[in-house]
């Protein structure tokens, strides 16, 4: 009896120990499995999956448009303009407006999906390991501080570029001059091209984040081992 005792209780040491060291293993240590190179490698993926899964939904006709969470809505400067122009029955020439500031970023989105995918390759995470067990967009937000300001320079012109190729540019500078030319209204001279581009910018951000949050948060999210490695650590 004694002895089966003792033979349970180094069972259950050997089983616990082992247990023991299988967590010790997965930690990203000097020594462990995985490495910060690792960590940072598979934060990398999950923002490439972002890029190639949501954002390139953006691409597509009503990809903003017609997307809740990132349509394009007026500035408070145009919301005056909007309201005139549908008081004196230009209605469907306010919906028009509305649309091609959507379509601009959809076409822009497009041309500058590369220099997503190029500003992720470049990113070395210093502290990898505070960013996988950060919040649910820790490394779209590291992404939006480390790339924001670079992207907002190179996006911006191709903002401009994509007005003129929806006929944004054409259809605005109608609307405004209609809205100006009502009696006792103050005209308005709105920076179109900058509302638009950070308005964009914002909605890559985000559905990004969407899908980080779904690779923490749903084991079928992870279809590589790597993420499966990596985003175990933070369950």
């Amino acid at each position: 009896m004694i002895r089966k005792f003792l033979a349970l209780i180094l069972i259950f040491n050997l089983t616990a120990c082992a247990e023991l060291q299988q967590v010790v293993n997965q930690l990203p240590q000097g020594g462990g499995v995985l490495s910060n190179a690792d960590i940072a490698s598979g934060l990398r993926e999950a923002l490439d999956f972002g890029i190639d899964k949501q954002v390139s939904k953006l691409t597509l006709k009503d990809g903003f448009y017609k997307n809740e969470l990132v349509k394009i809505l007026l500035p408070e400067e145009l919301k005056k303009v909007d309201k005139a122009l549908r008081d004196i029955g230009l209605g469907s020439l306010a919906d028009d407006g509305l649309k091609v500031l959507n379509r601009a970023a959809e076409d822009a989105v497009k041309e500058a999906t590369p220099i997503f995918v190029g500003a992720v390759k470049d990113i070395t995470f210093a502290d990898a390991k505070n960013i996988l067990l950060g919040n649910d967009d820790a490394a779209t937000q590291y992404l939006t501080g480390k790339t924001e300001t670079a992207l907002y320079a190179k996006f911006n012109p191709v903002i401009k570029n994509s007005f003129g190729k929806v006929g944004a540019d054409q259809i605005w500078e109608n609307l405004i001059n209609k809205y100006n030319a009502i009696p006792f209204t103050n005209d308005v001279n709105p920076d179109l091209t900058d509302y638009v581009t950070t308005e964009a910018l914002k909605g890559v951000y985000k559905m990004i984040a969407i899908e980080e949050g779904q690779i923490r948060n749903k084991l079928e999210s992870r279809t590589t081992n790597l993420l499966k490695k990596v985003f175990a650590l933070q369950d």
